[in-house]
């Protein structure tokens, strides 16, 4: 069984594919091999998210898949930079899975901090797990979703998106210099943290207050089996974990990530 994620595709093919991806997202697509997979963002010049990615290797292929809603950018950008690369750029039908997938027939397999997804050719028919299971896992996990944790305001840093997300020692992609500036030189004013609500869950988008002073908002909530009443808040750097606060009139504590 598993959770079908809601993602579209953009299929790169042609003798060029690889090197073109290599040089427009953020994480080292020349290292991935037929079967595996890797976690990349797609960026404006201005470090800017325009999608996060998950990048398969299908053959000699590349399989992109990213939110919905950022498919038709995604496909434009890629599209409008190509200049006379050999590379073809087509919307595709696939499927993203997560969960159990014993014998699913996958085509290319990612392991995620919430667990393995895998890029199948349609999706499962029998007894699939909820996307709701796979959310309460990425929250446990601490991990950051597009339009939730970040969106295309956001630069990387803020997002949590380095670790996973950015190779810095691949060659060049849009969005580089802002991003390998305020990682070597700088920081992030504001990340993702985990916060524990006292007694009931807060609504998305409700402000976090610290000793009386805004210090950022919800991003994401859930009812944790094992943890409780949580979510992730975007929050400033100063911080601290332990810290007790309040957001839509509810108590809460900053916890450090993933939940234990």
């Amino acid at each position: 069984m598993g959770a079908v994620l809601d993602r579209a595709f953009v299929r790169a093919s042609g003798p060029d594919a690889v090197a073109y991806l290599q040089s427009m997202v953020s994480n080292d697509v020349e290292a991935v091999a037929p079967g595996e997979g890797t976690y990349a963002l797609l960026l404006t010049p201005k470090a800017r998210v325009i999608a996060d990615l998950e990048v398969f290797r299908v053959d000699e292929d590349l399989v992109l898949a990213c939110p919905p809603q950022a498919a038709g950018d995604v496909l434009e950008t890629l599209v409008r930079a190509r200049f006379r690369k050999k590379v073809a750029l087509d919307p595709v039908d696939y499927a993203l899975v997560w969960g159990d997938g014993d014998g699913d027939g996958a085509l290319a397999e990612l392991e995620t901090p919430a667990g393995v997804e895998r890029l199948l050719a349609a999706p499962p028919g029998n007894g699939a797990m909820s996307e709701a299971e796979w959310e309460l896992a990425r929250i446990e996990a601490g991990m950051p979703r597009f339009g939730h944790e970040f969106d295309g305001s956001s630069m990387p840093a803020e997002a949590g998106l380095e670790t996973r997300a950015i190779s810095f020692t691949k060659g060049c992609y849009p969005g580089q210099e802002p991003v390998a500036r305020l990682h070597y030189r700088g920081h992030a004013n504001r990340g993702v943290r985990g916060v524990r609500f006292d007694g009931r869950l807060v609504e998305p988008g409700a402000d976090v207050t610290v000793d009386g002073a805004a210090v950022g908002r919800i991003t994401s909530a859930i009812e944790s089996p094992r943890f409780g009443p949580i979510g992730l808040a975007i929050l400033r750097r100063e911080v601290a974990e332990g810290a007790h606060g309040d957001a839509g009139g509810v108590p809460l504590t900053v916890v450090s990530l993933p939940f234990a």
